[in-house]
């Protein structure tokens, strides 16, 4: 299919918010936090309510990247916005009627779970629509829907649940998720595949058999995310808990530091497709993240007021590689493994995000916050010798040429 490079690009936008929709549904409950602990909520309790959503996704990603890799992009994202509309939908219900906590979490466990392909697909739309020598720089932009999202959420969240409750606040990620919703189905295109025959036949040869890169890569993205789960999730209650920050202000520094770490992410999808490697620029990254988190835990435990600036730039560098995983998964296990490989993908990001709610909850309840991020900074420092050297992608239909 012959495609414009306008449309090619508008394509990947709308993609992007299948993905904010996803980030929204699973990091709704950081931005509540601070309002329940205010009201008397332990934060035992919260870490394990922040956990509900992570753990949605858990459970199907891997099940959409099999329906995605067997029906197509649009028809499960489809399906997948609608779910975590009505999700989210029962979740503002909840609020507003006052009904027990563990029914609002709930709603959000439904909610990630329903939204869950919204990552995969649109990772998928990337690789299937832009050529090699652009695709990490696409897939850059488009892994700024995570930060983008947590954004929108922390501008947005703590204010609402401050100044107005709870309800008002759930409405945000219900107004993301319906919009994606009219977006996909107005303007998402499935890309191209293989035709049948032997670059097909070949295409469909389980990438996990032949060497050791994708297992290597998710193991990384593991570990990698650890910090990156500690700052989005328990970044906001450092600055309104432990500093004292007005929730707006807070909140603001929080979509500063987002919006700072989407340029990252699509620095380093640029700076990939420049050395034309996926994985020698997450070898530095993990070394930066583990010094900058590091950092923040040793200033954080000091009391320094340096540890904001600190805190900004790991919410930058905790982010980076994200996108690089997700072009050299894709690219490796070719348009019918990758569905699968980017929910394994996910699935393993999430499991660690969905431990590091309650663990990291019980750090700070026995240590202090501080300590906890200096704990965490060792994760980066394991995935260091694990990063692979760049693989053999597999073979993939050529993006169809862009016209004037």
């Amino acid at each position: 299919m012959e495609m414009s490079a306008a449309r090619r690009w508008w394509i990947l936008v709308v993609s992007m918010t299948a993905a904010i929709t996803t980030t929204a549904a699973v990091n709704a409950a950081a931005f509540l936090i601070p309002q329940l602990i205010r009201s008397g909520l332990p934060v035992q309790s919260a870490g394990l309510f922040a956990a509900a959503a992570p753990a949605g996704l858990l459970l199907t990603t891997i099940l959409w990247g099999a329906l995605i890799d067997r029906y197509g992009e649009r028809r499960v994202l489809l399906i997948s916005m609608a779910g975590a509309a009505i999700a989210l939908a029962a979740t503002v219900a909840s609020f507003a009627t006052r009904a027990p906590l563990y029914l609002s979490a709930i709603g959000l466990f439904f909610a990630s779970a329903m939204a869950a392909s919204g990552n995969g697909a649109s990772g998928r739309i990337v690789v299937g629509w832009f050529p090699a020598s652009s695709r990490g720089t696409a897939m850059g932009i488009r892994q700024t829907s995570q930060p983008l999202g947590i954004a929108i959420l922390s501008l947005t969240m703590p204010l609402l649940a401050n100044r107005i409750g709870l309800t008002a606040a759930m409405t945000v990620p219900l107004i993301v998720a319906v919009v994606s919703l009219i977006l996909v189905w107005v303007f998402i295109i499935d890309p191209p595949r293989p035709e049948a025959g032997p670059a097909a036949t070949a295409a469909q040869v389980n990438p996990y058999r032949e060497d050791s890169f994708l297992v290597r890569i998710h193991a990384v993205s593991l570990l990698l995310v650890l910090p990156q789960g500690a700052i989005w999730t328990w970044g906001i209650t450092w600055l309104i808990v432990g500093l004292h920050w007005a929730p707006a202000t807070a909140g603001l520094l929080i979509s500063v530091s987002q919006l700072f770490g989407a340029l990252g992410r699509i620095a380093a999808g640029a700076w990939s497709d420049r050395l034309g490697s996926r994985t020698a620029p997450i070898r530095w990254i993990a070394l930066a993240a583990a010094a900058a988190v590091g950092g923040l835990g040793a200033l954080a435990a000091i009391g320094s007021p340096v540890a904001v600036v600190v805190f900004l730039i790991a919410s930058v560098v905790t982010v980076a590689d994200n996108g690089l995983a997700f072009t050299a998964i894709a690219e490796k296990a070719g348009p019918f493994y990758s569905g699968r490989a980017l929910g394994i993908q996910n699935t393993g990001q999430f499991v660690a995000t969905t431990a590091a709610g309650p663990i990291l909850g019980a750090l700070i309840h026995a240590t202090s916050f501080g300590a906890a991020f200096a704990i965490v900074a060792l994760a980066p420092l394991l995935a260091y010798p694990l990063v692979p050297s760049d693989a053999k992608p597999a073979d993939l239909p050529e993006a169809a040429p862009s016209t004037p």
